[in-house]
């Protein structure tokens, strides 16, 4: 029996992965995996980068952790190329351990800043795994349906006053915490026109917008970061996963405005792994490697034949409902109406083949989020792989 509480909800398939390298996992026997869901995600420059391992490995030997009373010049570093990063001028950053850590401190500091009951988010939204914006009770959260605003006539030129948007109370919200695609791993994207108009009615009733970059920021949907898809203009950005590539350290960044805001209530917060100067080197590598590379486009660019690919299995295989996508962010959507047996043997026929993705049986789909660095030799060998299986489904 295994001395490890496994309740993350998902299934154990494999136990023996030993070893890691790029877009490549290997097990114990030698046999290699292609990753394409980059660990949970967050390897999005690929397992065990090699500019990633130096800098561990560095300021291991130097500065790991320091506590609340003391800093460091690698502290500040980090703190600017983030800010940077996100175009946040005269902003302040604080680093911490898990996205879910990231969002929730963005809800406690726009609750207290506002002084205002409410939140505001998509009902298919994750946040947090804890908290107020793991749990969303009612009498905090109101959570928007959306369902149908895709096909609305007026998708791209939504209506502030239609009745779904009128039931908002914008007077009593304190922040609006938009996730840019994700929505809880469907890989959902709002309307264009929908967001852009939560965004002003949130701003012109006084509230803060929190934008949950943890999944889609640092590249994943082909764009920097998942709200430039939407032309919004956070004041608070929560940031995870890739910005550690692997190592557990994630961000908030907020503006000028709302530090001072913050500054002014006496917002106390402190945690033991905050600012650690561990975590802040790799987040400075981790985005200097992306910027000097060019992963961010290269990303757009092979997002655009993944997407592609999948979507002429689509045209050809009747078990597939639908594809979704946005960079190297897509699932294949099989018959919702069929069994829920579609994806899950295709994810274990795939695992034996050598292929690694993700799985949610119950809506029966399978998810692709490989790391960014991926080649297009490796594309095309997961897209004629899938088309085998496929044949036989």
């Amino acid at each position: 029996m295994s001395s490890v509480l496994r309740c993350s909800g998902y299934e154990l398939v494999k136990t023996d992965m030993v070893y890691g390298e790029g877009c490549y996992l290997f097990d114990s026997r030698g046999n290699r995996f292609l990753d394409l869901e980059a660990g949970d995600w967050g390897a999005a420059l690929g397992h065990s980068h090699p500019r990633i391992n130096e800098v561990l490995c560095r300021q291991s030997q130097q500065l790991m952790h320091i506590g609340f009373t003391y800093s460091a010049d690698i502290v500040e570093r980090g703190a600017n190329v983030v800010l940077d990063a996100l175009g946040i001028d005269d902003g302040k950053c604080v680093f911490l351990s898990s996205g879910s850590e990231a969002v929730e401190f963005a809800v406690q500091l726009a609750l207290r800043i506002s002084g205002k009951p409410l939140l505001l988010t998509m009902v298919d939204s994750f946040l947090a795994s804890y908290g107020s914006a793991g749990t969303k009770p009612s009498d905090q959260w109101h959570c928007f349906d959306w369902t149908g605003c895709q096909d609305c006539p007026r998708a791209d030129d939504c209506d502030p006053d239609c009745e779904k948007i009128s039931a908002i109370p914008f007077e009593q919200l304190a922040a609006w915490v938009f996730e840019p695609g994700s929505s809880s791993g469907l890989v959902r994207f709002p309307p264009r026109g929908l967001i852009r108009v939560l965004g002003a009615r949130v701003r012109q009733a006084g509230g803060i917008v929190i934008v949950n970059e943890v999944t889609t920021g640092l590249g994943r949907t082909g764009k920097w970061f998942g709200h430039q898809h939407y032309g919004l203009e956070p004041d608070i950005v929560a940031l995870g996963k890739g910005l550690g590539n692997g190592y557990p350290v994630s961000a908030a960044a907020m503006d000028a405005e709302i530090a001072d805001s913050l500054a002014a209530s006496g917002f106390r917060y402190a945690q033991s792994h905050q600012n650690d100067p561990l975590g802040c080197a790799v987040a400075e590598v981790v985005i200097d490697t992306l910027r000097t590379e060019d992963v961010v486009d290269a990303a757009r660019r092979r997002g655009e034949i993944f997407h592609r690919g999948l979507e002429n299995l689509a045209i050809q295989y009747a078990c597939i409902e639908e594809v979704r996508g946005r960079g190297l962010m897509s699932v294949l959507q099989f018959d919702s109406q069929n069994t829920n047996e579609s994806a899950r043997n295709v994810f274990r026929e795939l695992l034996e083949l050598g292929i690694i993705v993700g799985c949610k049986p119950d809506p029966n789909l399978l998810r692709f989020l490989p790391p960014l660095i991926i080649s297009d030799e490796d594309v095309e060998k997961f897209l004629a792989t899938l088309e085998s299986i496929l044949k036989n489904v």
